[in-house]
């Protein structure tokens, strides 16, 4: 995968094809967007060249503008998917609504990011961004429960651009420590996934705080424990 997506770094053809995958990712959280665009960061970032400078010393010299394009396209194409998703649960009628009300998850996503806007704060949009699953739970959530654009896109930009950005430093400074290599991207790749399962547990944690709240409010209950 590593040589396929090399031979597209010089290519716009690259930019196609993550913009594409982040897109549906968010209908199909199954693509594996974030690992392609470390993979093409570390393809990238492994096309150096070298320079002679004014000393006439060798250095190296890294393709920086095509990384700074590269998290400009993953970021734009996770906000227009996020945008997709919210104007479809919007507009979903009784069929979505009757499938998310069967969802306990989408349900406590809309909960959750409905108490979190009305705070002023929006930091489970961009925390959910890394999560797995966790882009499509909330944007399909803000989208069901007819949060405005103003409460929920500023947020999904946020957390666009901060996937993006930390998904091509991954594959950058990937490649530059331990080159752009199967290694390489197999290390940054492991640090998403990471930064993915921490994500999810912020994300459990707040349910699991209101639903002993809600168990501590009624008479007799007895508070489960996590």
């Amino acid at each position: 995968m590593l040589e396929s997506v090399g031979a597209l770094t010089g290519s716009p053809w690259i930019y196609v094809v993550v913009a594409l995958s982040v897109l549906l990712d968010v209908f199909l959280p199954v693509l594996p967007s974030g690992v392609l665009v470390i993979t093409a960061a570390t393809a990238a970032a492994g096309t150096s060249t070298v320079a002679a400078d004014a000393a006439g010393a060798a250095r190296h010299v890294t393709e920086v503008p095509s990384l700074l394009a590269l998290i400009l396209c993953a970021a734009s194409a996770s906000v227009l998917g996020d945008l997709a998703a919210y104007r479809l649960a919007w507009r979903g009628g009784t069929r979505l609504d009757a499938a998310i009300a069967r969802s306990r998850r989408l349900t406590s996503a809309q909960e959750r990011l409905g108490a979190a806007l009305n705070r002023g704060g929006g930091v489970l949009v961009v925390i959910a961004r890394f999560a797995p699953a966790g882009r499509s739970v909330v944007s399909l959530g803000a989208g069901a429960s007819h949060r405005t654009a103003k409460e929920f896109l500023p947020w999904s930009a946020v957390a666009g651009v901060a996937w993006a950005g930390y998904s091509v430093g991954l594959g950058y400074f990937g490649a530059q420590w331990l080159g752009a290599s199967w290694l390489g991207t197999a290390i940054s790749v492991l640090a998403l996934f990471v930064a993915g399962a921490f994500a999810a547990l912020l994300m459990r944690r707040p349910a699991a705080a209101a639903a002993a709240a809600a168990a501590a409010t009624v008479p007799g209950s007895v508070p489960t424990a996590s």
